[in-house]
């Protein structure tokens, strides 16, 4: 889909050591005073191992805890769905947040294969707060605090949004 797409096609020609030289999130929780930020791509795979992995929810918790912003696109929000602050409160609750849209998983006909759809469940634990883009595919970001915590919570709901979480993030470092 995003072969022509010129930042794309840029990054995986450049950068091709980000993914041949991947490290644990277990060995990254013990380094994560040394990151200014934390930022999950999408993909459906985070929506069957991530969403409940003890792991990654501890360090979207120190993470978030640290007021450092917590970020994610298309699928990946799915991450912050049972992350919570350190007094339990769901860090998406009262938050407003996006993610891959029912409408977007239907036209990929990747619904029934789901664990659960991430529309739904991110609306049910945000408590209402879950927004899109008017039309299917369409570029939204959202910046949001965490509950609890009050760090930056930044969220793309689509691949088209990843430029904009990424800028987002920036923003959020003062950069």
């Amino acid at each position: 889909m995003f072969k022509s797409d010129a930042t794309s096609t840029k990054f995986l020609a450049e950068q091709k050591a980000l993914w041949t030289n991947t490290h644990k999130l277990s060995d990254v929780l013990a380094r994560a005073d040394e990151f200014d930020a934390l930022f999950y791509v999408g993909g459906h795979g985070p929506m069957f191992d991530l969403t409940t992995d003890p792991t990654s929810l501890s360090l979207i918790q120190t993470f978030a805890a640290s007021k450092k912003p917590i970020a994610a696109v298309c699928h990946g929000p799915c991450v912050f769905l049972n992350a919570t602050s350190p007094s339990g409160v769901p860090l998406l609750s009262g938050a407003s947040v996006t993610g891959f849209s029912n409408e977007e998983e239907d036209q990929v006909q990747l619904s029934d294969a789901m664990p659960f759809m991430l529309e739904t469940e991110l609306q049910r634990v945000s408590g209402g707060g879950y927004v899109k883009a008017e039309q299917a595919w369409g570029e939204k970001v959202v910046v949001s605090k965490t509950a609890g915590v009050g760090g930056v919570l930044i969220t793309g709901q689509n691949p088209a949004s990843a430029t904009g979480v990424g800028e987002a993030i920036l923003k959020a470092l003062g950069l």
